[in-house]
């Protein structure tokens, strides 16, 4: 089964900036296209705000007003939900609400022909629970686009119990005939993207909870050690408060409190106090015309060390090794435990222990942590940590060593997992879990986060190159140094580095998974 004809009609419900955005890119991939809005007038600007965005890009030459004129030409204003009668496919894009929801789809029901697909656009409620007042629920699907639709490639094709494998299909192919990039999830809370990216603000409140860095510090270890586009806090901001609280509520309460998606009260005191990021002037940072952004934490210059002892493989921190030569410092490499030493100084790699922990396990006491990097050799900055009782020479001598190798250093506080290390753990975990459990496959996960987030890797595939046993190594430090539940490793994760696969393999996934493509 193919795709829907170009001369299929698609209807969108909702003509706020998700379902406009959804209607331009149907209009765009040549169908005629109904846009239908029960509020008084919606719609017909709905219609207007897709032009006048056509209508700049043809101003910058990246449409020609020929296919301006041809994509406004599909595009029609609908007054009444009887007017989408002939729709071949219905995608519903309004209020987040379970039981408006439910009643437009079992009136539309009555409306359209039993060959319509009827689509939910939701990105936090149930697709089964929506369909379960339907005459035919197996006609029905998610169809989760994200913001802005125009721009965005992913969209996740979401089954609900009840959804046939050939609707299922149907959309898939659709979604690709309209240029996105569609991933398969089962109806579960946050289906991909809004569930395994909540370490990515979950950590980050947590770190800052814990006052191991400030939100300007954070962001910028995450973007210029961990290579992502933003960091969680100024996406927060993006995003607004409100929204991302109430999301990350949704799945907790959705996963009967399940600790690992467990809300913030720093976010919920945002929230409550008005500040919701960009849209209000002010969140973590300011947005106000002259405000001044705060610079992260950033060490002062220290002397660089003239010769460095490598003891053992340095594992994902082994091209420092190459950094450290080109830099012409003496290398002298020995057996060991993965160590560079710095005079009296240790510089170990985090593996999910905190300085001050593995200190008092025998460690050397002059023991300095630093972060995992994306990339080493091009990373711009790290972080780094020094156990409580070392001496103050040995931050010196960490900070020198990184500094001439071309990064900023950020000291942080002594904590399990430290930052880019711990995010990117708890990512991966949260990604085997939801292929345990037959949410979706590796190869849906990680293009999702790629695509859905922007994220320099997807989660598994990372988490591979680091090493799955590193992975469960430090989730398993953390869970015991902190005593959190929401650092339990997955039995995916564990099971799989038992067995010696990698992460992303989807070998051997959970019969969960459908694979109907």
């Amino acid at each position: 089964m193919t795709g829907l004809a170009k001369t299929d009609c698609v209807a969108v419900i909702g003509a706020g900036a998700m379902g406009a955005g959804i209607a331009q890119v149907a209009a765009a991939a040549g169908h005629p296209v109904l846009l239908f809005d029960a509020r008084a007038d919606a719609a017909k600007a709905g219609r207007d705000g897709i032009v006048a965005i056509l209508d700049r890009l043809v101003t910058k030459a990246k449409i020609s007003p020929a296919e301006r004129d041809a994509i406004s030409s599909r595009l029609t204003v609908a007054t009444a939900l009887e007017d989408l009668r002939d729709a071949q496919l219905v995608i519903e894009a309004i209020v987040e609400n379970l039981e408006v929801k439910r009643d437009l789809f079992n009136r539309l029901e009555s409306v359209v022909s039993h060959e319509t697909i009827l689509a939910t656009n939701t990105s936090s409620l149930s697709v089964t629970a929506i369909a379960s007042g339907l005459r035919f629920p197996e006609r029905f699907a998610g169809l989760h686009f994200f913001n802005p639709a125009p721009l965005m490639q992913l969209v996740e094709v979401i089954s609900g119990l009840a959804s046939s494998k050939q609707v299922l299909h149907r959309l898939h192919e659709t979604v690709l005939t309209w240029g996105k990039t569609p991933v398969h999830a089962t109806s579960s809370p946050g289906f991909i993207v809004n569930r395994i990216a909540r370490p990515y603000y979950a950590e980050a409140l947590r770190l800052y909870e814990e006052q191991v860095a400030s939100p300007q510090t954070i962001d910028a270890i995450l973007r210029s050690s961990g290579g992502f586009r933003m960091g969680p806090f100024e996406l927060m901001d993006l995003i607004g408060h409100d929204v991302n609280f109430a999301v990350t509520r949704s799945v907790f309460e959705a996963f009967f409190g399940d600790p690992r998606y467990r809300p913030s009260l720093v976010q919920k005191e945002l929230v409550a106090a008005g500040w919701l990021g960009r849209k209000s002037g002010r969140g973590f940072y300011h947005y106000t015309e002259g405000a001044v952004r705060p610079e992260p934490a950033t060490a002062p210059q220290y002397p660089a060390p003239t010769q460095v002892t490598i003891e053992g493989d340095l594992g994902p921190a082994e091209p420092l090794v190459n950094c450290i030569e080109e830099k012409g410092i003496s290398v002298v490499r020995q057996t060991g435990t993965g160590l560079i030493r710095v005079a009296e100084t240790s510089l170990r790699l985090t593996d999910g222990h905190s300085a001050t922990a593995l200190v008092s396990e025998g460690a050397p006491p002059n023991l300095v942590l630093f972060d995992l990097a994306k990339d080493f050799a091009t990373a711009t900055r790290v972080a780094i940590a020094q156990a409580a009782n070392a001496a103050p020479e040995a931050i010196a001598a960490a900070i020198g060593l990184f500094q001439i190798l071309g990064k900023q250093v950020s000291v942080v506080e002594d904590s399990p997992g430290l930052i880019v290390f711990r995010t990117v753990a708890m990512l991966a975990n949260e990604a085997m879990e939801a292929v345990l459990t037959g949410v979706a496959t590796p190869d849906d996960i990680d293009r999702a986060l790629r695509l859905g987030m922007n994220f320099p890797d997807g989660p598994l595939t990372w988490a591979d190159r680091i090493g799955g046993g590193l992975i469960l190594a430090g989730l398993d430090a953390i869970h015991a140094e902190t005593g959190d539940p929401r650092y339990r490793a997955s039995l995916r994760l564990r099971q799989r580095v038992t067995s010696g696969r990698t992460l992303a393999d989807p070998s051997h996934q959970s019969r969960g998974v459908t694979v109907w493509v």
